[in-house]
């Protein structure tokens, strides 16, 4: 259903009729039609979208997420033009309130016309609940806001962290608000150490610091390459090879062998696959598969050419490769996780029977009532499709917050497609009033190599709509944070999620 309205006909807006009023009554008329068509649309679409989720009791802020939905399968950008000239809501702002706003926008209309009132205007309280449903659960995962800014950070720690206790508290200090622990590296002794280092800056400094210990979940890595000395970078047109066997051999014809952390999957690609290698540095296509082995030839790579190391991811965004999100190592991990972590980041979710497996998983550890926050990070096509029923099935069972898993996810469904992507996954989850992690390479060249490049600062700047924001590690992370807390402080200020403050300026 697309509303375009109902253009005003010359006899009803021609000046020979000495109407413009009329014209200006008859429009009125026309937008109240239509936005009560509307709401009544969205109305039957979001019931069904309700069932489909296998929701019957939902929570308030997953019918809002349904209404959201079904009214995003409508164009109403004709309509969004119409109420503005008039003064009204542009309808362009109602992520947590969809029926209160098209209720507020009737009831303007209405009075405007001089009619009986068809919609009406709902308490502030009861018309922002959305936004305090939204800050209780990211205060519920995150801890408590700031007095300077409503958006957290979370920095992720190195393995020297483990021995390193001052540099623990020198991040609290700065502003770090979460620590992130990620399983697929080191162990449960360093977990430990870290765990305490961040209970005892955070006892220290007067300060309420969480845990999020980020689980490994099939994440398809190159391990042994050979030849292991003097490898050659690879160029477009050159080949490469990936093997099941744990050792792999070298090959007279092409350069460059290397084994991988899922070895079934090399059996499931199929030629014509796309391949991506660590964050898409390069790109290449299946040219053949054969028993136990295939090979890769390279599409894409920078001109001086690219070297495959051990360590390195690899996407495959063509490729069923028909495995479990949780593999035998998280399982046992996630007995770490709930002793020492408040949320568990959970890698490769792609639909919502994924949350029931990490309940059974969490069960199965006696830890069903265990208090632990569930990270879902969306890193494939299939959880950004899946990503409203994925927080309808949670809900109700634990706190519930989203990581924009931007480096995997770019790889997955295009680095063209990733900026429209993000956005929708933000306005997705505001409409349920789940909090969102913005995470991969913010403030990447500050981290890294010490000085922030124009397009980080921007990125940083736009991550301030999120409720948390992911620093990786470097050696200058610490100066990231505070570059964070007062990027991220300052932005607030001027915008919260889609809507401008309009704060007083002083620039000009």
């Amino acid at each position: 259903m697309e509303l375009q309205g109902d253009t005003p006909s010359n006899e009803e807006t021609g000046p020979e009729n000495g109407s413009a009023d009329k014209g200006e009554g008859a429009d009125l008329a026309s937008m109240i039609r239509e936005i009560t068509a509307l709401r009544d649309a969205i109305g039957v679409d979001a019931a069904r979208l309700l069932e489909g989720y296998g929701v019957t009791a939902a929570a308030p802020e997953i019918v809002n997420l349904a209404h959201y939905v079904a009214l995003r399968h409508h164009d109403i950008r004709f309509l969004q033009r119409r109420l503005m000239r008039h003064g009204l809501s542009s309808l362009g702002r109602l992520e947590s309130r969809v029926m209160p706003t098209l209720d507020a926008v009737l009831a303007a209309l209405s009075a405007m016309t001089g009619q009986k009132q068809d919609g009406s205007f709902r308490s502030e309280m009861e018309f922002f609940a959305g936004e305090r449903r939204l800050e209780e659960a990211s205060a519920g995962l995150f801890g408590p806001k700031p007095e300077h800014r409503r958006g957290r950070i979370m920095v992720t720690f190195p393995s020297e962290a483990a021995d390193d206790p001052a540099f623990v508290r020198d991040l609290v200090r700065k502003g770090m608000n979460v620590a992130r622990l990620n399983c697929a590296h080191d162990g449960p002794e360093a977990w430990e150490k870290m765990a305490a280092h961040v209970r005892t800056a955070a006892e220290l400094e007067g300060r309420d610091v969480r845990i999020l210990m980020d689980i490994a979940g099939p994440k398809i890595r190159t391990e042994t390459v050979v030849p292991q000395k003097k490898t050659p970078k690879l160029t477009i047109g050159e080949r490469f090879r990936l093997v099941v066997q744990e050792t792999p051999d070298a090959h007279s014809d092409i350069a460059v062998t290397a084994s991988v952390s899922l070895p079934q999957m090399v059996n499931r690609l199929r030629e014509g696959d796309r391949l991506l290698y660590d964050d898409s540095k390069l790109e290449g296509v299946v040219e053949e598969v054969s028993n136990g082995e295939a090979v890769i030839r390279v599409t894409r790579a920078k001109d001086s050419g690219v070297k495959i190391k051990p360590q390195k991811g690899i996407n495959l965004p063509d490729t069923a490769l028909g495995v479990s999100p949780l593999t035998a190592k998280d399982k046992t991990d996630l007995k770490t996780v709930t002793a020492l972590a408040d949320m568990v980041g959970y890698s490769f979710v792609s639909e919502p029977d994924d949350i029931d497996l990490l309940e059974d998983a969490l069960a199965s550890i006696g830890a069903a009532n265990h208090p632990l926050g569930i990270v879902a990070k969306i890193e494939r096509p299939e959880a950004v499709q899946n990503l409203p029923a994925l927080i309808a099935r949670a809900s109700g069972t634990r706190p519930l917050a989203i990581m924009i898993a931007r480096g995997d996810l770019a790889s997955e469904i295009g680095f063209e497609r990733l900026a429209e992507m993000q956005e929708e996954i933000l306005w997705i989850c505001e409409a349920a009033s789940t909090p969102v992690i913005w995470a991969t390479q913010v403030l990447e060249s500050l981290v890294k190599f010490g000085s922030p490049s124009r397009g980080d600062m921007t990125d940083a700047a736009m991550a301030a709509r999120a409720e948390c924001v992911m620093l990786n590690k470097g050696p200058a992370v610490g100066e990231a944070v505070q570059l964070l807390d007062r990027l991220v402080s300052r932005m607030e200020g001027h915008m919260a999620k889609k809507t401008p403050t309009l704060r007083a300026l002083h620039s000009w």
